[in-house]
């Protein structure tokens, strides 16, 4: 089977996703294609250079409506001739975007693809769509639906994560968040955003709160505790799918979550012959995809059946991996990994993540294969795997390995 390699990956900064952020007036079209010119740019890519533009979305209506990655492809500097497919798997939709084209190069389906994904929450709200698995009585109650939140809350009341542990953890991201940016680790990645006259927008992530320490983070209520224990009373929805949970332990509130924020990201995926015609040269090698669907109610424990069948697929140990970005969807998330693998924490997002940075649903998985290769090369190791998270109960993994 043909080898599918990256030969780039690109993000923005991530945006406030509020009216007051850098990006606020940029539109979800327009800031795909600022990241689609800065992969075309950087790579000299020229004519029908790629065989698609894979393109993950979560919330897909109004400006991120249609197919957004064909809008974004005609709005950019590519070649008209490449058509553009939009894919939606919630959180991982910028992830299987990526899987997607790695996988359609292997099969030899087009020599290279640009995969990867764009939100703006703060101008298309998530939730918009109305979606059927969360307003649907019919099936809502069949599978227990519960708010994301209250499936956090669900994971550390079933593993006995504590509120201090999660404020910790959320303290870590921040810390590790400000030293990447301070030791400039993301400069290899990161491009910045400039409006029409060329003037820079944004150049760094601005939802970071450096400053967060257990205090400031245990002065905060937690988020999810009103809409669990009163009217509409998820926890009594919890505790009939797990009758032996006598009460949940609310413990996620907005510091130990991941932040609403804009973003995309790009990955630009091709076979050797790619390589070689472009004059470019591949810094890692896609080695294993997976994706797996799990319990709807608790909803976010994905990375670990994920984690567990990609390495059962490949013939490989958790010990054969160097390093690890779980999306830091909510403190419990990363926590119950590494209670399951038993990993170094020092090893897990070692540049912080979504607690820090922000969340933009359908670019973070991509975003996280190009933080997890850049940090590969910084330490000078070889293997690691990125995972997420995933609405109503799913979860997917990707294992790179330098070359």
């Amino acid at each position: 089977m043909t080898e599918a390699y990256i030969y780039d990956a690109i993000r923005t900064p991530r945006g406030k996703g509020r009216k007051d952020g850098s990006l606020h007036e940029v539109t979800s079209v327009r800031l795909s294609a600022l990241t689609l010119n800065a992969m075309k740019e950087r790579n000299n890519l020229e004519g029908h250079a790629v065989e698609d533009v894979i393109w993950g979305n979560v919330t897909q209506v109004m400006e991120q409506g249609g197919c957004l990655a064909r809008s974004a492809v005609l709005a950019s500097d590519l070649d008209q001739s490449i058509p553009g497919l939009a894919i939606n798997r919630f959180c991982a939709s910028g992830m299987e975007a990526v899987n997607l084209a790695a996988n359609q190069v292997k099969g030899g389906a087009g020599q290279a693809y640009i995969a990867g994904g764009v939100e703006m929450m703060g101008r298309v709200a998530m939730g918009s769509d109305g979606a059927a698995i969360a307003v649907d009585p019919s099936l809502a109650m069949e599978t227990y639906f519960v708010p994301q939140g209250i499936s956090a809350d669900i994971i550390a009341t079933e593993y006995g994560f504590t509120r201090e542990q999660a404020d910790a953890l959320a303290v870590e991201s921040q810390r590790r968040a400000k030293a990447a940016w301070d030791d400039n680790r993301f400069s290899k990645s990161v491009i910045t955003v400039r409006d029409q006259n060329g003037i820079a927008i944004l150049d760094h992530d601005e939802y970071m709160r450096p400053g967060t320490d257990m205090q400031s983070l245990g002065a905060l209520n937690a988020s999810f505790q009103m809409m669990g224990e009163q009217m509409p009373g998820f926890d009594k929805v919890a505790m009939l799918k797990y009758p032996h949970l006598e009460r949940i332990n609310h413990i996620h509130h907005a510091g130990n979550s991941s932040g609403i924020v804009d973003g995309a990201a790009a990955v630009l995926i091709g076979n050797k012959e790619f390589g070689e015609q472009y004059g470019l040269k591949p810094r890692a090698r896609i080695k294993a995809t997976a994706k797996i669907g799990t319990d709807p109610t608790i909803m976010l424990t994905g990375p670990v059946p994920v984690t567990q069948k990609i390495l059962a697929d490949n013939g490989m140990v958790i010990s054969d991996l160097d390093l690890f970005e779980v999306n830091e969807a909510f403190a419990s998330v990363v926590m119950r990994f590494q209670q399951a693998f038993d990993v170094d924490p020092a090893v897990v997002n070692p540049n912080g993540g979504s607690i820090a940075m922000g969340h933009p649903l359908g670019a973070t998985g991509a975003m996280i294969i190009g933080t997890l290769l850049d940090e590969l090369e910084r330490q000078d190791k070889e293997m690691g795997l990125a995972t997420l998270c995933i609405a109503s109960g799913m979860g997917a993994a990707t294992i790179i390995e330098r070359v």
